[in-house]
C-alpha cells in the first residue's frame, strides 16, 4: 500500500496525504515507513502484517478482522480486532463479501406443517438438542439418517428437534416417517422468512459461496470429494463468533468437557 502511494505521486504528482486520505491510511503509518521507522513497535507491527497476510491467504480471502484476530490470539499474539483491521485495511485486504442466497425453496402443498420449536433462539446448551436443516439437490431422508448415524445412533439424539424451512421435502410424508421413526422432533419456520432459520442460511451461504461461486468442478466425482473435504474443513478450522471463535468441534468437545465435569 506505502509503495503504491510513492507510485502516485512519482507517476502523477499525487501528493502523500492526499493519497493517504483516499486510501484511508494513516499519514503517521505511511511516513514512519518511508523513513525507515527502526523502532521496535515498527518491528514488531511488520511482523504483525506479515503473519495477518498469511493467514489470510491460508483462508483463502475469506477471513475479516474478527476470525484473522482469534487466530493471532490463539498464537500468542495480544492484539486489538481494531489495530488488525486497520492493518488489513492499509494492505489492502479484504474479505470475499458473500452474496445473498436465492431461495430455492418449494412449498409444500399439502396443509401439515410443524410448529416453530426454536423460535429464533438458535442456540443450544447441550449436544444433540436441536439440528438446522436446508436442502441444495440432495436427498433430504438419506441426509437425516447418515446424520443420526454420525451422532451416535437413534439413542443418542432421541426428542432432538430438526428446524427447516416449509419446503415440500420437509412437509412430505416420507419424511415425516423418517423423523417419527427416528424420534426426531420436527419444527419449522414461517413461509419465506429466512431469519426464522438463520443458522443454516447462514452455512448454505458461505458453501454456495466459496464451492459454487469460486470454484468449477468437471466431474460429479470430484465435486463430491471436494464438498466432502470442504465440509472437514469447515467442522475443524472455521471460527464462529456464536462458538466464543472456537470451530464447531472444538465446541463439541469444550460442551462435552463441561458435561464431563458437571457429572
Amino acid at each position: 500500500m506505502a509503495a503504491f502511494i510513492v507510485t502516485q505521486r512519482e507517476q502523477h504528482g499525487i501528493p502523500f496525504a492526499t493519497a493517504c486520505r483516499a486510501l484511508a491510511v494513516s499519514q503517521s503509518w505511511f511516513y514512519k515507513w518511508s523513513h525507515g521507522d527502526a523502532s521496535p513497535q515498527h518491528a514488531r507491527r511488520e511482523q504483525l502484517a506479515a503473519e495477518i497476510a498469511r493467514l489470510f491467504a491460508a483462508h483463502r480471502g475469506t477471513y475479516g478482522a474478527p476470525r484473522i484476530r482469534a487466530d493471532l490470539r490463539a498464537a500468542g499474539w495480544q492484539v486489538s480486532k481494531k489495530t488488525v483491521a486497520a492493518i488489513m485495511r492499509e494492505r489492502g485486504l479484504v474479505s470475499r463479501p458473500k452474496r445473498r442466497r436465492r431461495s430455492t425453496t418449494k412449498q409444500g402443498r399439502g396443509r401439515w406443517r410443524a410448529p416453530d420449536l426454536v423460535g429464533r433462539k438458535f442456540a443450544a446448551t447441550a449436544l444433540n438438542q436441536k439440528w438446522y436443516g436446508d436442502g441444495t439437490e440432495i436427498d433430504p431422508d438419506e441426509a437425516l439418517v447418515m446424520a443420526v448415524s454420525v451422532r451416535g445412533g437413534k439413542e443418542a439424539i432421541a426428542n432432538v428437534i430438526m428446524h427447516t424451512d416449509q419446503g415440500s421435502e420437509f412437509t412430505s410424508t416420507t419424511f415425516r416417517a423418517v423423523c417419527e421413526r427416528l424420534s426426531v422432533r420436527q419444527s419449522m419456520g414461517r413461509v419465506g422468512s429466512a431469519l426464522d432459520n438463520a443458522v443454516i442460511e447462514s452455512w448454505h451461504s458461505t458453501l454456495e459461496f466459496e464451492l459454487r461461486s469460486l470454484e468449477h468442478f468437471t466431474t460429479k466425482a470430484q465435486a463430491r470429494a471436494r464438498i466432502a473435504a470442504w465440509i472437514d474443513e469447515y467442522n475443524r478450522d472455521r471460527r464462529h463468533s456464536a462458538c466464543q471463535m472456537r470451530s464447531p468441534i472444538q465446541q463439541e468437545l469444550e460442551m462435552r468437557r463441561q458435561a464431563g465435569s458437571a457429572a
